[in-house]
């Protein structure tokens, strides 16, 4: 045990600022020597010219029992030893030490332009000085512009955007106007799915790890067959899962529904791609049915597929409703819904508002996140290293067998871990195990899945190959320990 705490020290005195590349102090090379053990072969984290200010707040004991007397008893956190992030710079994070971590979870595929990008920061900061917030009864810039840009964005007649304060407000506002709009009531999700946690929303997510025991609105929700080409009974073939969407239709509803929601890449279940083949064919048994098809990119959009903008696009359709979060606002507290001039009529019928729904400062900061990635060439960057570092884990999967399947798309990419291939067992307790060694090495990642059993791989969008070196060659190592 000497060992082992004597080589975590060198470890961490290896990784921190201003001395990740530089030789260790003179108090830690003084230690006993490093043995053979599983932080002995600590991979080298990559340079970067960023040095955050001396931290003198609470320590982590401190939030810890405060979080535990003042905060909800529902909160919990990744690791043994829970971290206090008190700084970040674009893909990297700082803990109360100084130390730095790569962030491979982009605070749940939420960071795409990298931590206080400065032209994001300075966009908020500037119009923070001139205005906070006053109302959308009155008229600012900032709101009409970010509408613009990002119904610049979308394809065919998708232009009306309506403002929120999270993705699930935006899902639980998509299900209203596809209700309104089609006079209908049934709508149809998938197994897997998480669209968000209010009453409307929960009662389309279909996973019992996310739904309470209180009345939701899930009357008239119908959860189809998951299109999981892992998991599921018909693989690849898309067609197949897709009539159970119209069995639904001609056996559990009067043959007519409301609408249809599904995202285009499953990211709180586990960064599950839905089967080729399947979306079309979905979309067009539901139109057919007077239904409106929703796309919820909460987690799928704004460049981080890589090979298209919007996760629905590479499966060749066109929504009638698009919902986003997250990535719009790099972290603000921002979603939206788009649809068509004629849809976006139905919420004219009565009034409909949304007090914080477009705010200038959230409007402004997410203007400047459409900007910086078209500058820096994000999307691009999030294709060309994305499929990179999926090559390396793919890599990964044939060196160890705990490895079941890896999946995804550009920064949207899942690791799944089973403990038997032909059963598929969730690997529950070795995942948190290999979280633990990573997060030793400097490594940040995420978790999700139905079983909990699949590392959630979502870093911001500029990411680097040398990044995802350093994330492999940490995960390899741990992946050894097991």
């Amino acid at each position: 045990m000497q060992r082992l705490a004597s080589s975590r020290r060198l470890l961490q005195a290896a990784l921190a600022p201003g001395r990740a590349q530089s030789s260790l102090s003179a108090a830690a090379a003084a230690a006993a020597p490093a043995p053979e053990n599983a932080f002995a072969a600590a991979p080298k984290m990559p340079p970067f010219d960023y040095t955050p200010p001396p931290y003198d707040g609470p320590r982590a004991e401190e939030i810890s029992r405060k979080r535990a007397e003042f905060l909800s008893p529902s909160l919990f956190h990744f690791y043994d030893r829970p971290l206090n992030i008190v700084d970040g710079k674009m893909q990297y994070l700082f803990d109360e030490d100084g130390r730095r971590y790569l962030d491979a979870f982009g605070g749940i595929a939420t960071v795409c332009c990298g931590h206080c990008h400065p032209d994001v920061v300075e966009a908020m900061v500037n119009q923070a000085k001139r205005i906070q917030h006053s109302t959308v009864l009155y008229l600012n810039h900032a709101i009409a512009d970010f509408a613009e840009a990002l119904a610049a964005k979308m394809p065919g007649d998708l232009k009306v955007v309506f403002f929120t304060n999270s993705g699930t407000e935006a899902n639980e506002l998509a299900l209203m106007i596809a209700r309104l709009y089609t006079g209908c009531h049934d709508i149809i999700s998938l197994r897997n799915g998480y669209h968000g946690n209010a009453a409307g929303t929960m009662g389309a997510t279909a996973q019992c790890n996310w739904k309470f025991n209180v009345v939701q609105a899930s009357t008239g929700v119908h959860h189809a067959l998951n299109p999981d080409p892992y998991r599921g009974a018909f693989g690849s073939d898309g067609e197949k899962y897709a009539r159970d969407v119209q069995e639904i239709i001609d056996f559990g509803t009067t043959g007519r529904v409301g609408g249809f929601i599904s995202e285009a890449i499953q990211g709180v279940g586990g960064i599950v791609e839905l089967a080729p083949g399947y979306l079309p064919a979905a979309y067009n048994m539901v139109r057919k049915a007077g239904g409106l098809c929703i796309a919820d990119e909460v987690q799928a959009g704004v460049a981080r597929t890589g090979s298209h903008f919007w996760g629905f696009e590479s499966h060749g359709v066109i929504p009638d409703i698009v919902t986003m979060a997250k990535g719009i606002g790099n972290g603000i507290p921002i979603g939206a819904v788009v649809t068509t001039p004629e849809i976006a009529q139905v919420l004219t019928r009565r009034s409909y508002f949304n007090t914080f729904g477009g705010n200038p400062v959230s409007t402004a900061g997410g203007h400047a996140v459409l900007k910086v990635l078209e500058k820096e060439k994000l999307q691009e960057n999030a294709f060309v290293v994305g499929s990179y570092l999926k090559e390396r884990l793919n890599k990964l999967k044939e060196k160890h067998d705990i490895i079941g399947d890896v999946r995804g798309k550009g920064f949207l990419l899942g690791v799944e871990l089973v403990t038997d291939h032909q059963k598929k067992t969730p690997a529950k307790v070795e995942i948190g195990h290999v979280m633990n060694h990573m997060k030793d090495m400097g490594v940040l990642v995420g978790k999700g899945g139905f079983y909990g059993n699949v590392f959630r791989v979502t870093p911001p969008l500029c990411f680097t190959k040398e990044d995802s070196d350093f994330f492999i060659e940490a995960m390899d190592i741990s992946l050894s320990k097991l």
